[in-house]
This record gives C-alpha cells, sequence and structure tokens, in this order.
C-alpha cells in the first residue's frame, strides 16, 4: 500500500470514534497526542505505533495489536472498527488544483521577499490581485 494511503493517525481520534468492547484497526502509524490527558482503555491493532503512543496505551491497560494478531483474533473482522486519517493533510496537497484565485502554494526557486510575495500578492507593493 503507498505511503499516501497510510496516512497517521492521533490517539485522540481513536477515543473519539472507538466503542465499547471494540479493537480499532489503522492501516498506518498511530501516533500520540500530548493534549489528550486522560487516556481510556483501547485495542488498537495498526502497522506502526510511535514509542509514546504505545506506551500510553499499555500503561491505560490497552493493548496494542500488528495486523496478523488481528488476523488471528478475528478473521472476519467481527468487532472491529477502521480507522483512516485524514489524506490530504499532507504539505504536497498544498501544491495541487492551480489555477486563478485558488490560492494554492507556488513551487517557487527561492522563498525570499521579493520571490512571489511582492506585486500582486500584496497592496502595499503596487497592486493586489
Amino acid at each position: 500500500m503507498s505511503r499516501v494511503n497510510r496516512p497517521p493517525v492521533t490517539v485522540s481520534r481513536i477515543v473519539r470514534n472507538t466503542k465499547e468492547n471494540k479493537t480499532t484497526v489503522v492501516v498506518g502509524t498511530v501516533t500520540d497526542d500530548s493534549r489528550l490527558l486522560e487516556l481510556p482503555k483501547l485495542s488498537v491493532a495498526a502497522l506502526h505505533f510511535t514509542k509514546t503512543a504505545k506506551a500510553r496505551i499499555l500503561k491505560a491497560g490497552g493493548e496494542c495489536l500488528t495486523l496478523d494478531q488481528l488476523a488471528l483474533r478475528a478473521p472476519t473482522g467481527s468487532n472491529t472498527i477502521l480507522i483512516r486519517g485524514a489524506k490530504n493533510a499532507r504539505e504536497s496537497v498544498k501544491h495541487f488544483g492551480f489555477g486563478p484565485h485558488k490560492n494554492k502554494k507556488p513551487y517557487v526557486r527561492s522563498k525570499g521577499r521579493k520571490f512571489e510575495r511582492a506585486r500582486g500578492k500584496r497592496a502595499s507593493r503596487g497592486f493586489k490581485v
């Protein structure tokens, strides 16, 4: 599976979408969210876990499974919830879909004040489109 189709999923999204006695499945990386103060007991199956996410899930009394372990436990996928992260959160997506008035991020040679930031971008520098 391509990297684009394996976006990371944060622990807070898993907590928000998980129901009682269900195993959450993530085809990608599970990352930690320091803004989430208390973590409930979770059962999560994923390709990868960050060190802090895995430590927090295990400390809360939950379990971190691989997809192989999940296949042995629930071969039909019963009592599982499949969650995917935001595909369009990547930096490269900001460049896609060029056209007039789309406010997309141009591919520029340099990022100084004179390069695609002056005339036409700000009213104080000649004109603003």
